[in-house]
């Protein structure tokens, strides 16, 4: 039998039986489209992340007060290890490559301003924390350069809490309260937007120092070494571990440098989007479970022609193939029509909701189509064998 024979044979099937071939491809269809839009969200969230989380820059490296292990969040600010203070900031600048140092606590409090109260969240930071993380200001200026351990009782207001508060009106010189404390606001800043969730606009700047006293915490939540783009980031953990080692005579905070971050933050991100493909590819599972029973079906329907094909001198071989080239086939124009969909159906959510990230993957989109291929080859098989063992004389008497 010839390859031709085979092609004229298949497409001979397939349009003799269009209704069965449609049900056939659908399942297939289904699934393929599944896959192609949950992998494209997954890879979208994916991807978003990430540059969420490097809009600051790559070239960053946060030290955090206690010893950790493993990666992740160190107890360290509640435990009974040495604090990281303003003092081991300022320290830090003199790291090798350093451009600078950010001491950062995080917290929450009310914002009085007249009759007007909102609770919102409270930054600690350091003169530097704007131009090294590329915050702009609108408005006036952001936290002087004090003495880091007396600074003055002022304020730097997001942009989002400046409009809550004063509306279009001046902010500077006005005095606002903070967790009961008076400041003064000397700046505003432009918008920011959103970071993983987190409004940057809608906060209060104040310095490091008096986020301590607010909180009444006496470790810092962070300090982040920002250091030149292309310097040797092991040069730049030494430089940190050699400072703090004099300072604390001991380990006892954690360097984690921004890549290793990116690291751990993308073999998640890429276990979610494999868990996500992996979750639409149960309906690939249901269109198998079609294919393999369309088949049979087709195979009792066609034993008249099976047993002709052999009488006139096929071989097993030859109408197992006949067989599994029908199935793969279908399978394969159910995973074209999948892809289609998929695609069409992601373009239409990245346009309707611009808020849900979609991104193609074209690696996902190209396993997705094979996945079909192999999906319809695989349930093919029995069906195909079963087809390949009548004999031609029983086969022409069933029929």
């Amino acid at each position: 039998m010839r390859f031709a024979d085979v092609v004229s044979m298949t497409a001979g099937s397939v349009t003799a039986h269009r209704l069965r071939a449609f049900l056939t491809a659908l399942g297939i269809a289904i699934g393929v489209t599944a896959v192609v839009l949950l992998t494209s969200i997954g890879e979208g969230v994916h991807r978003f992340v990430l540059t969420e989380f490097t809009q600051f820059g790559t070239n960053i490296v946060g030290v955090s007060p206690g010893k950790a292990k493993t990666f992740g969040g160190s107890i360290g600010a509640f435990g009974n290890t040495r604090p990281l203070t303003v003092e081991d900031a300022q320290a830090l600048e003199r790291v090798p490559y350093a451009k600078a140092s950010v001491p950062v606590i995080q917290g929450n409090a009310e914002v009085d301003y007249r009759a007007l109260r909102r609770r919102t969240t409270i930054y600690g930071v350091g003169p530097q924390f704007a131009s090294a993380f590329s915050f702009e200001v609108e408005q006036g200026e952001f936290l002087p350069p004090d003495d880091p351990r007396a600074p003055r009782s002022v304020a730097v207001l997001g942009h989002k809490m400046y409009r809550e508060l004063f509306g279009d009106g001046n902010a500077l010189g006005e005095i606002i309260h903070v967790g009961g404390q008076r400041y003064r606001v000397i700046g505003v800043m432009k918008p920011k937007g959103t970071m993983l969730g987190f409004d940057l606009d809608d906060t209060v700047y104040v310095p490091a120092a008096k986020g301590l006293e607010l909180f009444n915490r006496d470790s810092l939540f962070e300090i982040d070494v920002i250091y030149e783009q292309d310097a040797p980031v092991p040069e730049v953990v030494e430089g940190i571990n050699r400072i703090l080692k004099a300072r604390h005579g001991d380990v006892d905070y954690t360097i984690t440098t921004q890549q290793q971050m990116l690291d751990t933050l993308g073999s998640v991100l890429s276990v979610l989007t494999f868990a996500v493909a992996a979750l639409g590819s149960i309906a690939l599972l249901v269109g198998a479970v079609g294919i393999f029973t369309i088949m049979t079906i087709g195979v009792s329907e066609r034993t008249g022609e099976v047993g002709l094909l052999r009488a006139l001198g096929a071989g097993k071989r030859q109408v197992l193939v006949l067989f599994l080239v029908e199935a793969t086939v279908l399978s394969a124009l159910g995973g074209l029509a999948g892809l289609l969909v998929g695609l069409a159906i992601a373009g239409l959510l990245d346009v309707a909701v611009p808020a849900l990230p979609v991104s193609y993957s074209p690696a996902f989109i190209l396993a997705a189509e094979l996945l079909a291929v192999l999906v319809g080859l695989v349930a093919g098989i029995l069906p195909a064998a079963r087809a390949a063992r009548l004999e031609p004389v029983q086969a022409l008497r069933e029929e």
